[in-house]
């Protein structure tokens, strides 16, 4: 009931604001949702479901296999450094160490800097001397390298570095 004395109204207590507040509501019968209006809803077949359903998107391109893949190595103690293709499944020497490149894919060439990953395989082995027997290879990398990014998964080794450069598209000579 207003005042009739001018004054504003008491304000309510807050069980009571609470209460009929719709979003503070406790779940009951009369705010739960209606089955009536669930059930009312169209329902579409299997047939329907599968028609209407969104297309796949298109799968991306594979990436380009290629024969050879260009390595950059550095020798830290004489700053040697020298660049060189590495054919799949041919060991290529550069001072005591021995590459093997299993893989070399290249992605996106439609961009401007085409991503190149290859699979290398790293050995350490001394040159033989002649009169001895060749000193075992001692295998120091194994993995996926990044043209894009070098440091992702590093070769370490405390006399030389070497990184992907990019992936050939030509045989090199043998």
């Amino acid at each position: 009931m207003p005042s009739l004395s001018g004054s504003p109204a008491p304000a309510a207590s807050p069980a009571a604001s609470t209460a009929a507040s719709p979003s503070l509501r406790p779940a009951t019968e009369a705010n739960a949702p209606d089955d009536a209006q669930s059930a009312a809803k169209p329902v579409r077949s299997a047939a329907t479901a599968a028609s209407a359903a969104p297309e796949k998107p298109p799968e991306p391109p594979k990436p380009l296999r290629s024969p050879a893949a260009i390595v950059q190595a550095l020798d830290k103690v004489t700053a040697e450094t020298m660049r060189f293709e590495v054919p799949i499944g041919r060991r290529v020497r550069y001072k005591n160490l021995v590459f093997t490149v299993k893989a070399c894919e290249t992605t996106g060439l439609d961009d401007p800097q085409p991503q190149a990953a290859a699979y290398l395989i790293v050995e350490s082995q001394p040159r033989p001397v002649p009169g001895h027997e060749p000193p075992p290879a001692k295998q120091v990398y194994k993995g996926w390298m990044f043209s894009t990014a070098p440091g992702l998964h590093p070769f370490e080794h405390p006399v030389y570095d070497a990184w992907l450069i990019a992936c050939s598209a030509s045989v090199p000579p043998a």
